[in-house]
């Protein structure tokens, strides 16, 4: 796994998790402040390349994927 996917996995778990403990169930609509926090995160880095999930995913092994880039 490369740490772009694993940034992409880590966001969408959290997204739905947030979504179910905000939504109709538990009646918590906090927890939606969550996903916006997220999603903020996605959004920022696309514009400026800055991810502290993929630091950390890169601290503990993974390795970039470097698709675009001939060897």
């Amino acid at each position: 796994m490369t740490t772009n996917n694993a940034v992409l996995a880590m966001a969408g778990i959290f997204i739905m998790i947030s979504l179910l403990l905000g939504g109709i169930d538990f009646n918590e609509p906090n927890w939606l402040w969550f996903t916006f926090f997220v999603g903020f995160n996605l959004f920022q880095s696309a514009f400026t390349g800055f991810c502290p999930a993929a630091k950390i995913f890169k601290a503990i092994g993974l390795k970039d994927s470097n698709c675009c880039t001939k060897d």
